[in-house]
């Protein structure tokens, strides 16, 4: 069966090994560090949605290589309606996680190389459309889950891959008879040491002479020569030694967790390799990508952490005793419009998606309406948490712990001060989860995901057909008098 269940992914993922780091100390197994085994239990979740009845029309598709009933997530989009679907996807695993559904980075990479190397393929005569169809067979028969990496360290932004340590991008330092070696990193790769797989993908729109990193390529899990290290901040801490989960913001799921990816000689062998040296091709790559993480990311997945936002930010008013007040109807209608404004653009995105390149057979979003659904996202998600702030009141980031409320010398102050419309406990336990948000990484995690907003207002003004309003304006400018 094509789709799997989520104690075999379990079950899969136990047996790995992958060189992985958090705070300094090597983990050694994933399911016993509580960060990793975190996304593990994420992962597993969008398992079990997949399998669910109840949304098998959002989380599975008919893939077109087999044409056997396989998960969305390792889905080419094949009409408008597939874009409608991976929409709803998107915004239902933000719902049900609070935090990244981790099949989706790969996801997003999987059109761009279907329609990619299909280009390649019909322009060059090469095999990589038929290596990739070959692992997306192998991919979707094994339910895997597929990382995907895009982002190069980059050393100093002023300066070219051959101008600096050429480990800052990832390329090529050996080709062999069976495969390729390659060097170098990626950073901001999100949950990739739990994942089967990871897509790489070139972070730079290659020139002449830059041939070595114009590469597209997928590895297993922990393959020779690769190192993880996980991202570490204080929300790491308080989930690594915290031991009753249930007074962390997000209990089960946590933060989204990400890793930099070290590639030290790692060998790829031919059949894996979707790119190597085609440097016309690297735009292509990468915009592709972009305009598919830009409606899915920016539009649908953090349209789905603002329903919780402001479904936590309307309780907390309530527990406040202030759900009748006309101000805070107001800021949290703001903050509906801001919600349903990224999800009409991603909408509108998928809408106008069209097949490219033509004969490929893979659908893309429209690339402008994609981009404009990221970049009201970048700002709208701001102000939503900005107003969920203000409505929730400075509780979230003054309010003692839970555990407070077992220890039976000051329990009893706890529940007196900290309940109001609602008992202490529920006032706290919602405080915390905003707390999470409001006070949390996902303002800067939204800005920044799938590019920040120079990326969204470069896009824009590249595709932006001005000389057509130029003429409007011209036309009737001159008609008058």
């Amino acid at each position: 069966m094509a789709i799997k269940t989520e104690k075999e992914y379990r079950e899969r993922i136990d047996k790995l090994r992958p060189k992985l780091f958090f705070g300094g100390k090597k983990v050694e197994r994933l399911n016993d560090h509580p960060i990793s085994k975190g996304v593990i239990d994420a992962t597993a979740r969008v398992y079990e949605l997949t399998t669910d009845p109840e949304y098998a029309d959002t989380m599975t598709a008919i893939s077109h290589l087999t044409g056997e009933p396989i998960s969305r997530a390792l889905h080419i989009h094949q009409s408008k309606e597939d874009l409608f679907k991976r929409l709803d996807m998107a915004r239902l695993g933000s719902q049900k996680l609070g935090t990244c559904n981790y099949r989706c980075p790969g996801n997003e990479m999987l059109p761009s190389l279907a329609a990619t190397t299909w280009e390649i393929d019909h322009d060059k005569g090469t095999e990589y459309h038929q290596r990739f169809n070959d692992y997306m067979r192998y991919a979707q028969e094994n339910d895997l889950v597929v990382s995907g990496s895009v982002t190069d360290p980059k050393g100093d932004r002023s300066k070219r891959p051959l101008e600096q340590d050429p480990d800052f991008y990832v390329h090529v330092v050996e080709k062999k008879a069976d495969g390729i070696v390659v060097n170098g990193a990626k950073q901001h790769a999100t949950g990739a040491y739990a994942a089967d797989e990871t897509l790489v993908l070139p972070g730079i729109s290659s020139k002449k002479g830059e041939e070595d990193y114009a590469l597209a390529f997928v590895i297993p899990n922990g393959s020779p020569g690769v190192t993880y290290i996980g991202q570490y901040n204080s929300f790491s801490v308080e989930r690594e030694y915290e031991k009753e989960t249930r007074v962390l913001g997000n209990p089960i799921y946590g933060q989204r967790e990400t890793c930099l990816i070290v590639f030290d000689h790692v060998f790829v062998p031919w059949d894996r390799v979707f790119m190597c040296g085609e440097v016309e091709y690297t735009q292509k790559f990468i915009t592709r990508f972009a305009k598919t993480h830009r409606m899915n990311c920016g539009g649908a997945c953090k349209v789905g952490f603002m329903d919780l936002i402001i479904g936590a930010t309307k309780l907390m008013a309530e527990y406040n005793g202030l759900s009748k007040a006309s101000h805070i109807a107001q800021k949290i209608t703001r903050m509906l419009q801001l919600n349903d404004t990224s999800l009409a653009c991603a909408t509108a995105a998928a809408y106008f998606g069209k097949e490219e390149p033509e004969g490929s057979g893979v659908f893309m979003p429209d690339e402008t309406m994609g981009n404009i659904a990221k970049l009201n996202t970048n700002d709208g998600f701001w102000e939503v948490i900005a107003l969920a702030g203000d409505i929730a009141g400075g509780i979230p980031a003054t309010m003692p712990s839970e555990k407070e409320l077992d220890n039976p010398e000051i329990k009893d102050y706890v529940a007196k001060y900290l309940k109001a419309a609602a008992p202490a406990d529920q006032r706290m336990r919602i405080a915390r989860f905003l707390q999470n948000w409001v006070a949390g990484l996902h303002g800067i995690g939204t800005y920044q995901g799938s590019g920040p907003s120079q990326s969204q207002y470069v896009s824009i003004y590249r595709i932006a057909d001005l000389e057509s309003k130029k003429k409007m304006a011209l036309d009737l400018a001159n008609a008058i008098g």
